[in-house]
């Protein structure tokens, strides 16, 4: 029997670009020691090599979150960092400029957006990146490098939150605190989109945006006790904890018996488990899972419109200790994102 050849892009093993030399140094926002946002300096350090799988990539916009600036202050996982001076950041999105072998699926020139495996390499908040290659996704088309970057690790976060962990259907009846932020309102959205009943607490001036991305129910924590108002749910998604009005144990009183807390900000309350065993519920922790195919369903979604990323504030890679200050306000809309380069 004769086999007839297959038939493939003449760009199938070269790549769809020429791979680019990158240069040996790049700008970086290091720091020397915990402390706070001003610690925080650009200075100039050497492109990192990537190795087996890894691909280097040019970073055009570095998302940022609450644990990077728990992780600046000492706390987070910051306790992974095994020198100084050290970068922060896990989200990016920029450009390929190796890839391991010609025939990879993201060969030089492609868009992508992901994760880094920070603490265990540099962070994103660098010209340069090393990522593996099954922590990334081509970028959504319909999204810009600033957008994109604002997605990595609120919405895979947020997707194991909903999908993964509490399983979102439809009539399901779930509480989200602090459903404006970075992973709060990707939250709201995908609980809505699998058919969820989804209450989100909020301020006042979010609210009505709340209801925009999904919210059937929306509540402002300062002036309401979310509890007076809510009724049972099935699943409680604390993005807050106990480190304001004691969120995470009122969260116990409004849930089934046998219904699900989850909580997120690592630290934010330590007697979690054992209160919600008393209380009758089941309850677990969450650490989000950089998972390239993931991200892709994400993308899809973002293209299609189903859902959507929020950019509040955008700063240049030098202003990162501003970033930090807005960060550690706590009152953004959706994501911080940092400009690093050029599209």
């Amino acid at each position: 029997m004769k086999f007839r050849p297959l038939r493939t892009s003449p760009h199938a093993v070269t790549g769809t670009a020429d791979a680019v030399v990158p240069p040996e140094e790049m700008r970086a926002i290091v720091f020397d020691a915990p402390g706070a946002a001003d610690v925080l300096q650009a200075r100039t350090v050497p492109v990192p090599s990537p190795v087996m799988s890894e691909l280097l990539v040019r970073v055009v916009a570095a998302g940022t979150n609450p644990i990077d600036a728990k992780t600046r202050a000492g706390a987070g996982v910051h306790g992974g960092i095994d020198r100084h001076p050290s970068t922060l950041g896990f989200d990016f999105s920029g450009v390929v400029i190796s890839a391991p072998h010609e025939a990879h699926p993201l060969p030089p020139g492609t868009e992508v957006f992901g994760m880094v495996p920070f603490p265990r390499s540099g962070g994103s908040y660098a010209e340069y990146v090393v990522v593996p290659s099954l922590s990334v996704a081509r970028k959504p088309s319909s999204l810009s490098h600033v957008e994109a970057a604002g997605v990595p690790l609120a919405a895979l976060t947020a997707w194991g939150l909903v999908v993964e962990t509490a399983h979102a259907h439809e009539g399901q009846r779930v509480l989200i605190h602090a459903g404006s932020g970075g992973v709060g309102h990707f939250a709201v959205q995908l609980a809505a989109y699998f058919g969820a009943h989804v209450t989100a607490t909020g301020s006042e001036r979010n609210l009505p945006w709340l209801r925009e991305l999904g919210a059937a129910v929306t509540i402002d924590y300062a002036t309401t006790r979310f509890e007076d108002v809510v009724g049972e749910v099935d699943v409680v998604i604390d993005l807050v904890g106990n480190v304001h009005d004691d969120t995470g144990s009122r969260s116990l009183s409004v849930l089934r018996r046998g219904g699900l807390y989850i909580m997120v900000p690592s630290g934010s309350w330590p007697g979690y488990a054992e209160a919600a065993a008393e209380a009758g519920v089941r309850a677990t922790s969450y650490k989000v899972v950089p998972d390239g195919g993931v991200l892709s369903t994400l993308a899809r979604l973002l293209d299609s419109g189903a859902i959507q990323v929020y950019i509040d504030r955008v700063f240049d890679l030098a202003e990162a200790s501003e970033a930090h200050v807005e960060l550690e306000r706590g009152h953004s809309r959706g994501k911080i994102v940092l400009r690093v380069g050029d599209a």
